[in-house]
């Protein structure tokens, strides 16, 4: 007998999408000249038309930012901002349904994603850097940093709000104006979060949002009234913004690529460490920079461990990312299914072993089962590339050292996570792993108060706590 879930439909009625948006510039929505779709990419449904940013747009942009940063912001105390922050974060918890299945729409992802982990962190990130507004002295940073002025920031498509939140957050805490330039395929919660702004009282040009694709981002990056840059997305766009700032006076934050291992040694819980890789992989369909893509696996366990995986593997469910019982949601545009698929099949062409459960998928939109690679070796190109898709390669090791050693094989240095029941072997592997976040006995566990960022080709800067502050001050170091 099989037991079957009820359909669990999230209601759209709590969302009022506009026909067209324009720009929020200055404290208000200005119409674009040129505009593109973006689309539900469960269903490849036409949910808006979005403004492409030009050259115009950006330098009406930059201006407003300073222009909010020399007649207000600056004149505020820390604990003035601080009164708006908390104000966003509150309005945030307010409106979290409607941002929630909003997201799911333009994302893809399943509405319980959304709805218990994006919008309460995007809220806690406001409250958290709504305490430090007026605590900057006592922040490590000394007495008299300074903000960098205006920020341009660029976010990406797979957690649209909460990266939003990670950077505009802590950029108004410590006194810079921003200019935010959502995805081009997740544009929704930014425009929404504008009103949120007004909702707020925030100043006008305070928080600028300028939509369109990577053209817009590039003048965001070089143009000359932007004083820092902040950027999550991929390896190769962040070192052409490196090459881009190198120069300037600009300083930088680069949250970039990732190819996580999770190294299960012999002696780790096996079921949880299970739940732990599932978390890892899948959460989010895959679409995660910290996404624990390979396993490393002590061999004495390999073959247990795995069937046991793929018996947890059976029971995801893959659908409507606005069923509340969706475990993986849609991929987010046909661009990046496309590139999955690519991946995926040059896994085949050499020679790993591919497993994937029986899973019944939607006609319309952009699917991908949940897949497991064996007999996976380091020269695999799914091994060393980000496929950032719901994609798991299995390495194998026989000691401690080997499979430290497998980990840190690859030129990102993100994120890592440690499967042990002995402290002094999770002691010893954080200190052998290269990589800038380090779980035990969990994964894809994220707070406000914690650093979050990479060494080598994972990027450069911390994002969150006291480390991410210091980004948004001048004279103060990244680490």
């Amino acid at each position: 007998m099989t037991f079957e879930y009820a359909p669990a439909p999230e209601s759209r009625a709590s969302v009022s999408i506009k026909p067209k948006y324009g720009h929020y510039i200055g404290g208000k929505f200005v119409p674009g000249e040129k505009h593109f779709p973006t689309i539900n990419p469960a269903t490849e449904e036409v949910l808006s038309s979005i403004s492409l940013g030009g050259k115009k747009d950006v330098n009406a942009a930059v201006k407003a930012a300073k222009k909010a940063l020399d007649l207000h912001w600056s004149k505020l105390s820390g604990r003035e901002r601080g009164k708006y922050l908390f104000r966003i974060a509150r309005i945030l918890q307010e409106r979290a349904r409607e941002f929630a299945v909003l997201e799911s729409l333009d994302n893809g992802k399943p509405i319980r994603e959304s709805r218990d982990v994006d919008v309460p962190l995007a809220a806690a990130h406001f409250f958290y850097h709504a305490g430090w507004a007026d605590k900057l002295e006592f922040a490590g940073v000394g007495t008299k940093a300074k903000p960098h002025g205006v920020v341009g920031q660029i976010i990406p498509w797979n957690f649209p709000l909460l990266m939003l939140a990670w950077k505009v957050a802590p950029a108004l805490a410590t006194g810079n104006t921003v200019v935010l330039k959502p995805a081009e395929t997740t544009p929704l919660t930014a425009l929404l979060f504008a009103e949120v702004c007004e909702q707020a009282g925030l100043p006008a040009g305070v928080v600028n949002i300028v939509t369109g694709d990577g053209s817009t981002g590039a003048l965001i990056v070089n143009h000359p009234g932007i004083n820092k840059i902040a950027f999550t997305g991929s390896t190769e766009v962040g070192k052409i913004i490196a090459e881009s700032v190198a120069g300037t006076s600009k300083s930088v934050t680069l949250e970039l690529g990732g190819k996580a291992a999770n190294v299960v040694f012999e002696d780790a819980a096996i079921d949880e460490s299970v739940e732990g890789i599932v978390n890892g992989i899948f959460f989010n369909q895959g679409h995660v920079c910290c996404a624990g893509s390979r396993l490393v696996i002590q061999e004495s366990i390999s073959d247990e461990f795995i069937k046991k995986l793929q018996k947890r593997m059976e029971k995801i469910r893959v659908g409507d990312p606005l069923d509340k019982n969706t475990d993986l949601g849609a991929i987010n545009s046909r661009a990046q299914l496309e590139k999955i698929k690519e991946l995926a099949l040059a896994g085949d062409a050499e020679g790993a072993e591919r497993w994937s459960p029986e899973c019944s998928m939607p006609n319309k939109g952009f699917w991908f089962a949940p897949t497991i690679f064996t007999g996976v070796t380091q020269s695999h190109r799914i091994t060393r590339e980000e496929i950032f898709g719901p994609v798991l390669s299995v390495l194998t090791f026989r000691t401690p050292q080997e499979g430290i050693d497998k980990a840190n094989n690859t030129p990102f240095g993100l994120s890592a996570g440690i499967w042990s029941e002995k402290g002094s072997k999770i002691l010893w592997a954080s200190q052998k792993l290269k990589a800038g976040v380090i779980w035990a006995n969990t994964f894809n566990k994220f707070d406000p108060t914690s650093p979050f960022g990479g060494y080598k080709e994972s990027g450069w800067g911390r994002e969150g706590g006291r480390h991410g502050l210091a980004a948004y001050l001048k004279g103060v170091t990244h680490e």
